[in-house]
C-alpha cells in the first residue's frame, strides 16, 4: 500500500463528495426532478464543454486507449486524433436546434425528445431497453478501469478497488445528480488536462528524450514506429471503422445528446465548441503518446491497461502520483456520473411514468426513485465488473457502437428532415440494432469494416425505404 499515493487521492474524494452535497443542497430548492437529471437548463459555455469533455473521455481515454498505443504504438496515437472533432460535432448537429426542441417539449430525457417527433410509445420502449443494455457494458468498463487504476497505483486488490471505487462513485452520482456531474466535470476536466500534460512530459524526461524513447521502440519492434502497427493492424478499413465509431457516430450517443439539453444559450454552444475541442485536442493527444511511449519505460506488462497507473507511479515523486491519479480517476468518475444518470432517467421518466403518469406529481418521491435505482444499478455494475477483459476498450467500443446503431439516424434525420416519420425510425433503430449485434456477436467483418459500418448503412436505408410506407398510411389514416 503506497499511503503516500492515498492522502491526495483520499482527499480528492472528499472534494468530489463536497461538490455533489452542495448540489444535493441546492436541488431541494428547486423542481427536483427537472434538476436533477438536467440540472434546470443553466450551463454555460465553459461548463458545457468541460462537462461534454468529461463525459466522453473515460476509461477508455484514459486507460483502454493508452494501453492500445502501448501494444500497437504511435499508429494509434494518430488513430486517436480522429477523436479531435467530437464536441464540434456533438454540438454543431445537434446543438441549437435540439435545445430548442427540448425546452418546445420540456423534454428531460432523449426519449423525450424521439417521442415528441415520432409520437410512438413503441420507439420510446425500444430506445429505452437499448440504453439500458448498452449502458451495461458501457459502465462495467468505466468500474473495471477505476478498480484497475487503484490496483495498479496504489496495491489494492483489484476486488476491493472496484467495491472502493464503484461504492464511491455510485454515492456521489445518486445524492448529487446532473448539477454535481457538471459541476464535477468542470472540476474534473481541468485535473484531467492539466494530469495528462504533466504525465506526458514526465514520461519523455524518464525515458532519456524522445531520441532515446524511439530507439529503444525501435528495438522491442520496429512495426510499433510505423503507422499501421505490428501485423498491419491498423489498415485502411479498420482506420474507417475508428473514424464513424469514435467521431461521427458519437452524434448518436444518447449522454452526449442529452448535455446538448441542458445548456443556457447560444453563446454557451459557440465558447463550449471552442474550449471543448482543445481539451479533447490536448488530452488524447498526451494521454495516448504517454501510453505509446510508456512502451520503453515499461517493455514487459502483461495486461496493457495497466500502462498509465504505472507509469504514474514509476515517473512521478508518490505524492504528485497521488495527486495526477485524480485525472484518470476523474475521467472515469465524470462518464459513470453521466451514464448512471442517462439510465435512471430512462426508468423513471421513460417506461416507469409511460406506465404511472399520475406519478408525476410527486416531485420528491420520483428524485427518491431515481436515487434508489443509481444504487441498485450501482450494485449490479460492480458484480458485471469482478472477473474483467485484459483490455477494457473494445468492451467499451461494443457498448459504444450499440448506442450509435440505435440511435444516429432517428436523431439526425428526426431534427433535420420535415418528413421523418415513426416507421422509418423504428426500422432504422430495429434493423441497425440487430445488424450490429449479429455482426458483433459472431466477430464478422464485412470487407473487413467494423460491424458499426454496415449497421449504419443498413438502418440509413432502412429509414429511407420505410419512410414513404409509414407517410402513405398516414395519409390513408
Amino acid at each position: 500500500m503506497h499511503t503516500d499515493i492515498i492522502i491526495p487521492l483520499v482527499l480528492y474524494l472528499v472534494l468530489v463528495f463536497a461538490i455533489s452535497a452542495y448540489a444535493y443542497l441546492k436541488r431541494k430548492k428547486t423542481n427536483q426532478f427537472t434538476d436533477y437529471f438536467i440540472g434546470n437548463r443553466t450551463m454555460g459555455g465553459f461548463l458545457l464543454a468541460m462537462t461534454l469533455a468529461a463525459t466522453y473521455i473515460s476509461a477508455s481515454s484514459f486507460i483502454g486507449g493508452p494501453g492500445a498505443a502501448y501494444k500497437f504504438g504511435l499508429g494509434w496515437v494518430l488513430l486517436a486524433m480522429i477523436q479531435v472533432p467530437t464536441v464540434l460535432l456533438s454540438l454543431g448537429i445537434l446543438g441549437k436546434k435540439f435545445a430548442i426542441l427540448a425546452r418546445k417539449y420540456n423534454a428531460i430525457t432523449l426519449s423525450d425528445m424521439l417521442y415528441a417527433h415520432y409520437k410512438s410509445r413503441l420507439i420510446v420502449w425500444f430506445a429505452s431497453i437499448a440504453i439500458v443494455i448498452a449502458f451495461i457494458g458501457a459502465m462495467t468498463v468505466q468500474f473495471i478501469g477505476g478498480a484497475r487504476l487503484l490496483e495498479s497505483s496504489v496495491g489494492l486488490p483489484y476486488g476491493y478497488g472496484l467495491i472502493i471505487f464503484g461504492v464511491g462513485t455510485v454515492i456521489y452520482t445518486a445524492f448529487g445528480g446532473f448539477r454535481a456531474g457538471i459541476l464535477n466535470d468542470a472540476f474534473q476536466g481541468l485535473i484531467m488536462l492539466i494530469g495528462a500534460i504533466i504525465l506526458l512530459v514526465a514520461v519523455i524526461y524518464a525515458g532519456g528524450g524522445i531520441a532515446h524513447i524511439m530507439d529503444s521502440m525501435r528495438q522491442i519492434d520496429p512495426a510499433l514506429l510505423t503507422p499501421e502497427g505490428p501485423n498491419n493492424f491498423m489498415d485502411f478499413p479498420f482506420m474507417t471503422s475508428f473514424w464513424i465509431l469514435v467521431c461521427f457516430g458519437v452524434v448518436g450517443l444518447p449522454h452526449t445528446a442529452v448535455r446538448c439539453m441542458a445548456y443556457k444559450d447560444s453563446k454557451a454552444v459557440h465558447r463550449g465548441i471552442l474550449i471543448g475541442t482543445v481539451i479533447v485536442t490536448v488530452i488524447m493527444f498526451t494521454m495516448h503518446l504517454s501510453g505509446a511511449l510508456g512502451r520503453a519505460i515499461l517493455p514487459n506488462l502483461t495486461i496493457p491497461d495497466q500502462v498509465v497507473p504505472n507509469l504514474i507511479v514509476t515517473v512521478m515523486p508518490p505524492i504528485a502520483a497521488g495527486i495526477f491519479l485524480a485525472a484518470p480517476l476523474a475521467a472515469i468518475m465524470s462518464t459513470i456520473n453521466a451514464q448512471l444518470l442517462q439510465v435512471s432517467s430512462v426508468i423513471i421518466k421513460d417506461l416507469f411514468l409511460s406506465i404511472k403518469p399520475e406519478a408525476k406529481k410527486h416531485d420528491k418521491a420520483l428524485t427518491r426513485l431515481s436515487v434508489l435505482i443509481t444504487f441498485i444499478f450501482g450494485a449490479l455494475l460492480i458484480i458485471a465488473a469482478w472477473n474483467p477483459p485484459d483490455m477494457v476498450i473494445w468492451l467499451n467500443l461494443l457498448a459504444f457502437g450499440g448506442l450509435e446503431a440505435v440511435f444516429l439516424w432517428p436523431l439526425v434525420l428526426g431534427l433535420y428532415w420535415k418528413k421523418a416519420n415513426a416507421y422509418g425510425a423504428l426500422s432504422s433503430m430495429v434493423l441497425g440494432a440487430v445488424c450490429y449485434a449479429l455482426l458483433a456477436s459472431y466477430n464478422i467483418k464485412l470487407f473487413d469494416f467494423h460491424p458499426i459500418v454496415p449497421a449504419l448503412i443498413l438502418g440509413l436505408v432502412a429509414f429511407l425505404v420505410a419512410n414513404p410506407f409509414g407517410q402513405h398510411l398516414q395519409h390513408k389514416d
